[in-house]
Parts: structure tokens; C-alpha cells; sequence
């Protein structure tokens, strides 16, 4: 049995920008097919875990880790 992920991160009036492998980029990025999230301060690369090369920008927070914790 196949499970379908939403890697939907926006309510469905927001505009999701996806960025491709081989990017110049900086910051936190999901993968659009799977999820793996990575940390790049250079080109993205392709997803380790699917293979896929969409990557979706993480919003950042300086916030946003400590509030999971509470």
C-alpha cells in the first residue's frame, strides 16, 4: 500500500516557490517529493533519500525549533 505524503507547507492561497538541483542557494530546504531537509550554503543537491531535484524553502524562525520543544 503506497502512502501519499502532502508536502504541502502553505495554506492554499500562498505562492510555494521551488527551487531546482544545481541552485546557488543558502539556507533550509525540504525535498518536494519526500521531505528530506537539508542546510546548504551552495548548490542544492540531488534529494539523498529519493533522488528528486525539487526542493521547497523552509520558513525560518529564530523561534521555530524551541517552540517544537515546549
Amino acid at each position: 500500500m503506497m502512502k501519499i505524503l502532502d508536502t504541502s507547507r502553505a495554506a492554499p492561497d500562498e505562492y510555494v516557490e521551488f527551487r531546482a538541483t544545481g541552485e546557488s542557494v543558502k539556507g533550509e530546504f525540504h525535498c518536494s517529493a519526500c521531505g528530506y531537509g537539508v542546510t546548504i550554503v551552495r548548490a542544492l543537491p540531488l534529494c539523498p533519500m529519493c533522488g528528486g531535484s525539487s526542493w521547497e524553502q523552509s520558513t525560518w524562525s529564530p523561534f521555530g525549533r524551541a517552540s517544537k520543544l515546549l
